[in-house]
């Protein structure tokens, strides 16, 4: 399976969208200061995935949530109340 997942850091509650064949690794990655992108965030927690079986749908989903302003927006609606923090039980 690939994964296209959505991270919020604890420390300032931004969020990092990102792609992987391997989500729990990826998470324990991301928390373990092995990506220079999000080391300094630390923690993150997993918010959101979605679930490919081909690495070109998930790469594809990926770069239009990435790099078209309309998808992440759309997103971040569905997830409003996982992204602030009240959706939390």
């Amino acid at each position: 399976m690939y994964y296209i997942y959505l991270l919020k850091s604890k420390k300032d509650g931004s969020i990092y969208l990102g792609y992987t064949s391997d989500l729990q690794k990826r998470l324990a990655d991301h928390n373990g200061e092995k990506n220079i992108s999000t080391r300094f965030k630390i923690p993150w927690k997993l918010i959101y995935y979605e679930a490919y079986k081909s690495k070109q749908d998930a790469t594809l989903r990926e770069k239009r949530l990435k790099y078209h302003a309309r998808g992440m927006i759309e997103l971040k609606k569905r997830l409003q109340k996982s992204l602030d923090g009240n959706g939390e039980g």
